[in-house]
């Protein structure tokens, strides 16, 4: 059961939990693809066929094991390899990442965000835990934040129970005092647990829960999770 006395402090997953990610996603690759076919026409045709695209991505997995935990390096880099493979000017894919990360800091919503944000932050210092590679500021969120966290920046990612350390200390509070709320099963309910925080997992689609763990409670808004803190 929630113990709402407990709580202290709230860290929030970003995608999938405040927006749809995949929309967001492929809009941005849209627009890196409408980039590449203009300046480096070459790498647009690796990137446009599905299977290359995988297998580039999962070279730099393995080659470069130490990105595992920076979508933004990854991408990057994933951009370099396609232009060196096209043999264009590698130089061209800070540009080209450029490209797909402003459309990528472009994301629209759930309704029930502003809201909410708006409300939680009133009452609760707010820290962002992600492993993917948003910012807050510049999705037009950070006025409800007091901090935020990536993978990309601190070295480890969710569900390694580090990063949730850390984001408790952002607020000096410790770990049991903090309640984290996320869409991922695994990497937000599981990896919160693991470090001793309380969890609510946002359920947006309704699927079934499929491990030994529980998280304290199930919310399909963050409507429900207000309402449930009151």
């Amino acid at each position: 059961m929630l113990d709402i006395s407990r709580i202290k402090a709230i860290t929030l997953d970003l995608d999938d939990t405040l927006w749809p990610i995949w929309p967001t996603i492929q809009r941005a690759e849209q627009a890196l693809a409408a980039w590449l076919t203009q300046h480096a026409p070459g790498a647009a045709a690796v990137f446009a066929d599905k299977e290359a695209r995988l297998a580039l991505r999962d070279h730099v997995v393995q080659t470069r094991p130490e990105l595992g935990h920076d979508l933004s390096a990854l991408r990057r880099e994933s951009i370099r390899s396609a232009l060196h493979r096209a043999q264009e000017d590698t130089a061209l894919a800070e540009a080209a990442f450029d490209i797909f990360f402003a459309e990528r800091m472009r994301v629209e919503l759930f309704e029930d965000v502003l809201p909410a944000l708006t409300a939680l932050s009133a009452r609760f210092p707010l820290i962002a835990v992600s492993n993917g590679n948003a910012h807050v500021a510049r999705v037009g969120l950070g006025q409800f934040f007091a901090h935020s966290l990536s993978a990309s920046e601190f070295g480890v990612a969710k569900p390694d129970a580090r990063i949730f350390h850390a984001a408790a200390g952002k607020v000096g509070v410790a770990s049991a005092d903090v309640l984290h709320v996320g869409d991922d099963a695994a990497l937000d309910v599981l990896g919160a647990l693991g470090a001793g925080m309380q969890t609510v997992w946002v359920n947006r689609a309704q699927h079934a829960w499929s491990h030994a763990k529980q998280p304290h409670h199930t919310v399909e808004t963050l409507t429900q999770l207000v309402a449930l803190l009151e």
